[in-house]
């Protein structure tokens, strides 16, 4: 910032097993969304380097590594992210369209599984928040990914719809088998993982 330089993250060293469930939890500021990001390969770090299944994310160019995400990854962030002009299923199945391998069957498969086949055809504008989220969850699905990374995926809405979310996800995951990553600042949501890591100051504790 101008002259100032301000260190996010700190020296952080962390494994991810195939399936493992793990929350990141921080006050605001602390670095879990930047964590979360570099991780996911959307936030090139300065130094240091982040591999998944033996391939470094940031070697390459960058439209390789946009394929490699879209195929390999999934995301659900705290805003939602849905193109308004789009049904729940065209927003669903756009990242089968961007990768060119999944069909309306894929995404319709994915809106059912998040309790939503009978909202296909509405637009987010018609939805309410919690099933734009499922929406979300959908799409990060639809792609068939090895792992989810879920950006304060509750924190849009109110705690009753926010704890039926993360069930969602959660089951999901177990039942897919899938790795998944969620960064919250809800303690008491982030004990229901296989791992809970803190963030401070840019540090795991």
């Amino acid at each position: 910032m101008g002259s100032r330089r301000i260190e996010v993250l700190r020296g952080i060293s962390i494994e991810v097993a195939p399936g493992e469930i793990i929350f990141i939890c921080g006050a605001s500021g602390a670095g879990k969304t930047t964590l979360l990001y570099t991780l996911a390969g959307l936030e090139r770090p300065e130094s240091g380097t982040v591999e998944f299944e033996g391939r470094n994310l940031y070697n390459g160019p960058a439209a390789a590594g946009a394929r490699f995400r879209n195929k390999k990854m999934g995301f659900v962030f705290q805003g939602y992210f849905l193109l308004p002009e789009l049904t729940a299923l065209e927003n669903v199945s756009l990242p089968g369209m961007i990768g060119r391998t999944s069909t309306n069957n894929a995404a319709e498969e994915s809106l059912a599984a998040v309790g939503l086949a009978d909202r296909m055809q509405h637009l987010p504008a018609e939805l309410s928040g919690g099933e734009q989220q499922r929406v979300a969850i959908a799409r990060a699905l639809t792609n068939d990914p090895d792992i989810i990374f879920a950006d304060e995926p509750t924190g849009n809405l109110d705690s009753a719809t926010g704890g039926a979310i993360v069930d969602l996800l959660l089951n999901l995951a177990r039942e897919r088998k899938k790795s998944l990553l969620i960064v919250t600042h809800d303690t008491g949501l982030a004990t229901r993982g296989d791992r809970e890591l803190h963030i401070r100051d840019g540090r795991l504790e």
